[in-house]
């Protein structure tokens, strides 16, 4: 029956595989293998990926560059598509992009265009329709890409295609109305960010300073970015190092020396282990501090 299915997958969709290792495509270099997998490469690649999973009441999974998202060991029992959509233009102050456009190389366009809007991201991993999911940013009031939105275009769990505007999204640190849609969401197709002219070199020199910031904060090595949400009273990273949890090992996973909001896969590391030690940490931020950790990143196959 399985291998039936496939086949039928494979006839709407040739290039479909199957028992794909997900940790090969994810910067946790985590998760075991996708039942179906496919590559969409283009905004009709992905709409159809979508409609075939529905026809065949298969779960489904959009993955984008997967560098915030936590993936089982058992991996997924459906249809993960890899979304490589990654045309984008830039007409007068707008960009007009693909979901699946990698976002540091839009900032890196923009700023030779002289547009300013999107250089405080810079070094963000990702791609932009993951980062305007999460409205990716800095710090608190400092710059989210929500900022820049203007207009999205979604594919709707009804099949039909939806043109909003940026209040749609109630965007707010580190959220959006996507990201707390319960159930089957709707899916980015593609995103319009509104900018401002700015002299390239400012924006040269604004890249380079965010850039080291960057390499100077963030640990090397595997990992899936920040694990949490910074909470009003203070950074996550501070509350879990009071905690005495920096360094801590379970298994092959480890929670940074560097920065205490990143846990890093020492290599062969498993899903498992980190979330035995997002939970050490949830648990003793709670008890030390009264406070409530959230998870900033995705969970697939949980």
């Amino acid at each position: 029956m399985k291998k039936e299915i496939f086949q039928k997958i494979r006839k709407e969709l040739p290039e479909a595989k199957r028992d794909v290792l997900l940790k090969n495509y994810t910067t946790f270099k985590i998760g075991g293998p996708a039942k179906y997998f496919f590559v969409a490469k283009t905004k009709d690649d992905l709409i159809k990926a979508i409609s075939v999973a529905k026809r065949f009441n298969l779960p489904f999974f959009i993955l984008g560059s997967g560098s915030n998202i936590l993936i089982s060991d058992k991996g997924f029992k459906g249809l993960v598509i890899k979304n490589e959509t990654r045309n984008f233009k830039i007409k007068k102050e707008r960009i007009i992009a693909e979901s699946g456009a990698i976002f540091d190389r839009i900032i890196l366009n923009v700023i030779q265009a002289g547009l300013s809007g999107l250089e405080k991201g810079s070094g963000i991993p990702g791609t932009l329709g993951g980062a305007v999911y999460g409205n990716a940013g800095w710090p608190r009031g400092a710059w989210a890409i929500g900022d820049a939105v203007e207009s999205v275009t979604l594919l709707m769990p009804d099949g039909k295609i939806k043109k909003t505007d940026k209040k749609w999204f109630s965007f707010s640190y580190r959220n959006s109305r996507l990201k707390i849609i319960k159930g089957e969401k709707p899916v980015i197709l593609e995103v319009i960010l509104k900018l401002k002219k700015g002299k390239i070199k400012d924006l040269k020199k604004k890249r380079q300073e965010i850039l080291k910031k960057r390499v100077e904060k963030i640990p090397s090595g595997f990992s899936a970015g920040s694990i949490f949400i910074n909470p009003r009273q203070n950074t996550a990273g501070y509350l879990i190092e009071k905690c005495g949890l920096k360094g801590k090992k379970i298994g092959r996973v480890q929670i940074s020396e560097k920065h205490a909001n990143f846990i890093v896969n020492l290599g062969e590391g498993k899903a498992r282990d980190v979330k035995k030690l997002i939970n050490l940490v949830k648990k003793s931020v709670k008890n030390k501090f009264g406070i409530v950790l959230e998870e900033e990143n995705q969970y697939l196959g949980f």
